[in-house]
């Protein structure tokens, strides 16, 4: 416990001064290494050992081994037993998905995703880019309990691939080449439903398309049976920060592709524009 003290009341066993600490009595530096060390674990670095965090936060071993050990005991760090090395744990997922829940972004997109959902009775979805990965910060079903609702097993904070996935799409055909390229090589592109498209030049071809039409479509790409349309949605400043999908099954709705687009995709744009509105987006005249 007194590692623990020391993070409430911000004494340190460095006496070397940090950023504000000799200005500021009220910033605790223990706090600050303790929210460093949480930060290290980021993009491919999700799993890391006391010397690879030590180097990250710049402290010595011994002390970092206690800061962990702290936060192993909150339930925010898990060690891994075998190799001994740490992950994030379910704690600093609950502060993540706090942080989702208080985001304008949610805020603003909630109704208008659940309108969509109950007009077009199949479920909707927003999600973020993290690299390689869409992150689902929203999900709605239709209100109506109706044979068009169906449930993916999906919720807010899955993960999937963003190469073979409507949003996924949608997000990296805006992203600027020297971006697109450094996600890319960090992408097995292995097939995982029967039309999945796993050539890096093909899939730059199908994001060039998305980015004229403002549209993806996912025909079985992600797994057998799973159509989806998504469209972007735009921030004040002009950029794309998120997309909003639909997700049907053959089973439910047996048509064709072209078909379904017919009935989807104007809702669909719709509601990604007027979320994008509200968040202060005026495109160009």
């Amino acid at each position: 416990m007194e590692l623990y003290d020391r993070i409430l009341t911000g004494v340190s066993d460095d006496p070397r001064p940090r950023g504000r600490t000799s200005a500021d009595p009220a910033f605790s530096v223990s706090l600050e290494r303790g929210l460093r060390i949480l930060s290290a674990f980021s993009g491919d670095r999700s799993v890391l050992g006391i010397a690879d965090l030590a180097r990250a936060v710049g402290l010595n071993k011994s002390t970092t081994h206690r800061y962990v050990a702290t936060l192993t005991k909150l339930d925010y760090i898990r060690q891994d037993p075998e190799t001994k090395k740490y992950y994030l744990g379910p704690r600093v997922v609950d502060l993540g998905f706090a942080a989702i829940d208080s985001m304008e972004l949610t805020k603003v997109a909630g109704p208008l995703l659940q309108a969509l959902a109950d007009e077009t009775g199949f479920t909707v979805s927003m999600g973020l880019c993290d690299g390689p990965d869409v992150v689902y910060v929203d999900r709605r079903r239709s209100g109506r309990r109706s044979s068009l609702a169906m449930d993916l097993n999906l919720h807010v904070g899955s993960r999937l691939p963003a190469y073979c996935t409507s949003m996924g799409k949608v997000l990296l055909a805006y992203k600027d080449p020297a971006a697109l390229r450094q996600i890319l090589d960090r992408t097995d592109m292995a097939r995982r439903g029967p039309k999945t498209i796993t050539n890096r030049e093909q899939l730059i071809a199908a994001l060039a398309k998305v980015r004229q039409s403002a549209v993806a479509v996912n025909d079985e790409e992600l797994a057998p049976g799973l159509r989806s349309f998504a469209a972007p949605v735009w921030d004040r400043s002009g950029e794309v920060v998120a997309a909003v999908n639909i997700a049907v099954h053959l089973t439910i709705s047996p048509t064709s592709v072209e078909a379904l687009a017919g009935r989807v995709e104007p809702a669909l744009r719709r509601t990604a524009g007027e979320i994008s509105r509200r968040l202060g987006y005026r495109p160009e005249a």
